[in-house]
Order: structure tokens, then C-alpha cells, then sequence
């Protein structure tokens, strides 16, 4: 296509000048929101920066700990079954917590859907609902396990409750979104029919948010997988403790190899939720319908007399 002459720009900017004045307010906006940005930074590094040398002194104690991860000393004489053991407590916390939260969280997510909760008096329970899931997810789960290690004592219980309070606020407003994101006409359809308010729920509503909650689901587990190792700083259990005792002694080492460790059951966590969304998600092809062939003619009088 010919791009337009100067001319007959100006011809299309007289007929239409309303358009090209609401672009150029458009790109003055733009320009502005930019300028805004840099500036920010700019104070941001003046304020909070750091100094040139300073910079190069970080670059230079990175990459002494960086070459100290990849040495790995003594590699053969490290307590691997002390390692494995934390890890697998990383892992049980991380199931135990994200799965309970999963069952919290999705009757709990209905009381909290605005589409559900549309009549005058339940309006105050989803209301208060959605508070409760702001004031769950609005601390931190490091402050959770600091918190629930004062109340059961230190161990894997903690970090469990940690991630399912955590996890019960978070899952639950994610949940109730994708109810209220769902298209009305099969619940309409299904309360026309005569349905319940369960069978509405249950078939018209769910059956078409599950993908998002089985997706939203796993991709929690994966997620709490990498931020569990936090918890063992405060004392709930788990690699955090391998992490906190190595770092003091300078062991990068065996930082290195832990974290690995944790890379590779994520990797097995996202396989593992890759073929439940496949299977839960995808579903299998089903083949159109093809109506069976008709026997020719004379095949049963040639089955009845074979002779």
C-alpha cells in the first residue's frame, strides 16, 4: 500500500480535525508519563543510590560469591541425607499448606462472589468476605511463620499454617474473580429449567471457572515451592534452615546445590501440572460423529444360507 503524500495528509487532517487533535493530546500524555518515569529514577538513584565505587565493590564481592557456588568442596562428604530430609519437609509443607488452602478457599470464594452474593441481604456477607480474604493476604507469609512459631513452637506446623493463611486469602479472591468473570446465559439457562441455587452454582458457574481455578491452583504450588525457604529463617521448618546455617559460614557452595535441588522439583511440578491441565483443561479430541456403513444387499440372506 502507497503511503499518503503531504498533501494528502493535510486534506485528512482538515476533515477530521477532532481525530488528530486526539492523538497529539495522546502523545503529549505519553511524553509526559515518560518524562515522569525517568524523573523518578533520577531522584530515586540520588536519594538511595550508591556511589561508583561502591557499585564496582558489589560487582566484585557478587562475583566472588558467585565462583564459590560453583566449587563445590567436599562435595562427596556433605550430609546429603540431612539436605534430602529438609527438602522433603519443604515439600510436605508446601503440599499440605497450598492444598488445605485450596479446599478453604474455593467454598469460601462462592460467599465472596459478587455474581452469587447479588441479593440486598447477602451483600454484607460478601462484603465482609473480601475483607477477610485483603486482611489474610495483606501480611506477609515470613510475618505468618513468625507469628504461628510463637504460638505452636518452631517446626513444620508453623510453616504449613503459615502458607495456608496466606495462600486461603490470596486463592480465595483470585477464585471469586474468575466465578464473577464466567458468561450468565448458563446459569439463566439453568435457572429457567428449574435448577437450585447448588445445581446452578455447581454447573452453570463453577463448571466454567474450574480451569482458572485448577491453573491458579498449581501455579500457587509452584510458587509456595520457591518461597517456602523463606520460612525456615524464622524457624518454620524446612531448606531455610540450610540456607540461613550456609550463609553464615560463607558455604555458597551448598547454597548453590540446594537451590538446584529446588529447581528441579519445580521443574517436576510444572511437568506434573502441565499434564493435569491437559487432561482437565484441554480435554481429549472428540471425533465428529460418522454413521455406520449399511451392509450391502443380500449380505444377511448370505449369512442365513452360507451354502
Amino acid at each position: 500500500m502507497k503511503a499518503p503524500t503531504p498533501a494528502e495528509v493535510a486534506r485528512i487532517e482538515r476533515q477530521n480535525p477532532e481525530l488528530f487533535r486526539a492523538q497529539g493530546r495522546y502523545l503529549r500524555r505519553l511524553g509526559l508519563s515518560g518524562l515522569a518515569v525517568v524523573v523518578f529514577y533520577g531522584l530515586f538513584l540520588l536519594q538511595y543510590g550508591i556511589s561508583p565505587q561502591q557499585a564496582l565493590i558489589g560487582l566484585g564481592k557478587l562475583g566472588h560469591y558467585f565462583l564459590h557456588m560453583f566449587i563445590w568442596r567436599d562435595f562427596w562428604h556433605w550430609p546429603f541425607d540431612y539436605y534430602l530430609t529438609q527438602i522433603f519437609i519443604t515439600v510436605a509443607i508446601v503440599f499440605t499448606g497450598t492444598l488445605t488452602a485450596t479446599l478453604i478457599a474455593l467454598p469460601c470464594s462462592f460467599l465472596a462472589a459478587r455474581n452469587v452474593m447479588s441479593s440486598v441481604w447477602l451483600l454484607p456477607i460478601g462484603f465482609l468476605m473480601r475483607r477477610l480474604f485483603d486482611i489474610l493476604r495483606g501480611v506477609d507469609m515470613a510475618i505468618w511463620g513468625l507469628i504461628f512459631v510463637s504460638a505452636v513452637g518452631l517446626g513444620p506446623l508453623a510453616g504449613a499454617l503459615a502458607i495456608l493463611v496466606q495462600d486461603t486469602g490470596l486463592l480465595g479472591k483470585l477464585y471469586a474473580e474468575g466465578h464473577e468473570a464466567v458468561a450468565k446465559e448458563p446459569t439463566r439457562g439453568l435457572n429457567a429449567v428449574g435448577a437450585n441455587s447448588l445445581q446452578k452454582y455447581r454447573l452453570g458457574l463453577f463448571t466454567q471457572s474450574f480451569p482458572t481455578f485448577l491453573s491458579l491452583s498449581l501455579y500457587q504450588l509452584e510458587s509456595n515451592t520457591r518461597s517456602a525457604a523463606v520460612l525456615g529463617f524464622v524457624g518454620a521448618g524446612g531448606v531455610g534452615l540450610i540456607y540461613a546455617e550456609n550463609m553464615r559460614l560463607w558455604h555458597w557452595d551448598v547454597v548453590m546445590f540446594i537451590t538446584l535441588c529446588l529447581v528441579v522439583i519445580v521443574m517436576l511440578i510444572d511437568a506434573l501440572s502441565a499434564q493435569l491441565r491437559k487432561r482437565y483443561i484441554l480435554g481429549k479430541e472428540i471425533p465428529d460423529f460418522e454413521p455406520a456403513t449399511p451392509p450391502p444387499p443380500g449380505a444377511a440372506l448370505q449369512r442365513q444360507h452360507p451354502g
